[in-house]
């Protein structure tokens, strides 16, 4: 590579972090990639930083020492909360997304990669992460969502399956009562997926009564991890009381009146009045 200017070091800059969020890159990284001295990669980082954050875009985070570096931090204002959320009630407000028996049809958002990275964002901003090790999460609808939120935080994502895979080796499985169904259900984890230990937050796509979270939740204690968060994309207002107690939704869906063609969901509240 031959010898950038400054706002086209910038601009790269820029790039790298904002594709490898939460991972920490090293002034001789830029350095070297850039051919240019570690003090003139450093005022640069200082620019970068300024703008980053004076436009609400990212956290810019650096580390002296020998080890040090810089890393992007996602955030997420309020602001842009409400814009994130706000479009995905827009959408899921369709009529004709309504299906028999009152279910919502919600692949294509949760499919689209514009949505779902901004999703993955938004939780980041919610939980604090700096000691977890894993993103845990049930197949299938709520992969991507998982996905997104480990990209952003920087940390592997940890898959339940509904049915051993042979690839996997030897396995733990539990049963659980599914919230949404009342059906007994079974997912499975392979033994060497999660260290004994470890911290985990749990995502998912939809939450009823809580029944999947709280399979989640006993899969964790099987292999001595501890849940320190779990986040929802859609919580339903009712039933009020969940099985587990402490969990973040995104979205609160009130009631999908087939009759009347009408869906009532709205943001949650609580991610609009951040200061």
């Amino acid at each position: 590579m031959g010898k950038l200017k400054r706002n086209e070091r910038i601009a790269a800059i820029v790039k790298i972090l904002s594709d490898n969020p939460n991972r920490i890159f090293t002034l001789s990284y830029f350095s070297d990639l850039f051919q240019s001295a570690k003090s003139t990669i450093s005022e640069d980082i200082v620019v970068t930083k300024q703008a980053m954050e004076k436009a609400n875009l990212a956290k810019i985070e650096t580390m002296t020492g020998a080890a040090g570096g810089v890393k992007l931090i996602p955030i997420t204002t309020a602001h842009q909360n409400k814009e994130i959320l706000g479009e995905i009630c827009s959408r899921l407000k369709d009529k004709d997304r309504i299906l028999p028996g009152g279910f919502l049809y919600m692949i294509d958002v949760l499919y689209s990669p514009h949505i779902i990275h901004s999703v993955g964002e938004v939780f980041a901003s919610q939980f604090d992460y700096k000691d977890v090790d894993y993103i845990v999460t049930v197949e299938t609808k709520g992969i991507p969502i998982a996905l997104m939120v480990a990209k952003a935080m920087n940390l592997p994502l940890i898959i339940l399956r509904r049915e051993n895979k042979v690839t996997e080796g030897s396995t733990v499985s539990i049963n659980y009562v599914s919230g949404s169904s009342g059906k007994i259900q079974r997912m499975s984890l392979s033994r060497r997926a999660i260290k004994p230990g470890s911290k985990v937050i749990i995502i998912d796509d939809f939450m009823k009564a809580g029944g999947t979270a709280k399979g989640m939740i006993d899969m964790m204690k099987e292999f001595d991890a501890e849940v320190v968060g779990t986040g929802v994309l859609i919580a339903t207002k009712e039933p009020e009381k969940k099985i587990v107690n402490d969990y973040i939704p995104l979205l609160i869906l009130e009631e999908v009146k087939e009759e009347d063609e009408q869906i009532n969901i709205y943001p949650n509240e609580n991610l609009l009045n951040l200061i």
